[in-house]
């Protein structure tokens, strides 16, 4: 296997628009020939448009894109703006000579930083399917991953950025990528090195401290964390899979969110993976799905890593002493 860039897979385009100084954007991958789509919510707080569709047993067989954003709720207006575009240019689902663009979305609750007045909307998403282009995928404060954090069981004074992270590998003809906005309540680890990437903060905010046993020694206490999380992430894959193989392809592709984020999948987290499949190379579901997850959880840690300070809260270069 070797390294890819994400958008070397054929019939995928990324873009990215932003809000800097509201922290705050959103991320679509558009698929303008169709893909076979599935999706898998693990978390207990999820904000998701159009995710029934995917059931295997509905009629729709293709998407045309999929969205991520910040702003909660709020967030999934942005949908409409990737609906505009694609509308524009003929793109949909053909019903009864009428095409209809089938956009699926996740969001991610980023509202306590920045300005939480200022939401990805209509125009926020056709702006970023105006930038998605063949360049290569950009990382950290852009997108949805623009207002991300971590460690936030202490609130917002001991959390770290975040951002958005993107990895691909390529097998043979085969090719997979994920792009992941991380937003959780936990702690971010490498899953090869076991090393404490992100989280929460020591209350000296100079080191990191220990989420799950931090939660662990607080298991008499009500707690409500219910605002400022969920991860959220999208497989691109050109496999050729059926709509119930994509579905199991993005419910393994969960075990990436498991292996990278302490906890995961909390019942204050939204954690959603959609898939999205070209169908341009036979291969086993099974195999499409182990890659999956280890696709997710690079993209997590990338997403750390290429993340940089904003509105005050520390990043994981802050901790490690890199610049740029």
């Amino acid at each position: 296997m070797r390294e890819i860039d994400l958008t070397e897979i054929e019939g995928f385009q990324v873009g990215h628009a932003q809000d800097l100084e509201a922290a705050t954007g959103c991320t679509v991958i558009l698929c303008r020939e169709g893909a076979t789509a599935g999706v898998d919510v693990r978390g207990g707080a999820p904000g998701t448009r159009e995710t029934d569709l995917l059931n295997p047993v509905n009629l729709v067989q293709k998407i045309h894109a999929v969205l991520l954003a910040g702003g909660s709720a709020f967030g999934l207006d942005a949908a409409g703006g990737v609906m505009q575009y694609l509308d524009e240019r003929g793109i949909g689902f053909d019903a009864q000579g009428i095409k209809v663009p089938l956009v699926c979305a996740a969001v991610l609750f980023d509202l306590p930083i920045g300005d939480p007045k200022v939401r990805p909307d209509r125009a926020m998403g056709y702006q970023a399917c105006l930038n998605a282009g063949s360049g290569g995928s950009a990382e950290g404060n852009v997108g949805a991953g623009t207002g991300a954090t971590v460690g936030k069981m202490c609130g917002m004074a001991r959390a770290m950025k975040s951002g958005l992270g993107s990895f691909a590998l390529q097998a043979g003809d085969l090719k997979i990528g994920a792009i992941v906005a991380v937003n959780a309540l936990g702690d971010v680890l490498d899953p090869e090195t076991g090393e404490r990437l992100a989280g929460l903060l020591t209350e000296d905010l100079k080191g990191l401290g220990d989420t799950e046993e931090a939660l662990a020694k607080a298991y008499a206490e009500k707690m409500d964390f219910s605002g400022g999380n969920t991860t959220i992430g999208v497989v691109a894959t050109n496999a050729a899979l059926t709509k119930a193989e994509a579905a199991k392809v993005a419910s393994m592709a969960q075990n990436g969110f498991a292996r990278a984020l302490r906890p995961a999948h909390t019942l204050f987290d939204g954690d959603t993976v959609f898939a999205m499949a070209t169908g341009e190379v036979r291969a086993d579901a099974t195999v499409v799905g182990l890659l999956a997850a280890r696709v997710v959880e690079r993209s997590i840690v990338a997403a750390v890593k290429r993340a940089r300070s904003i509105c005050g809260l520390k990043c994981w270069a802050d901790l490690k002493g890199v610049e740029g």
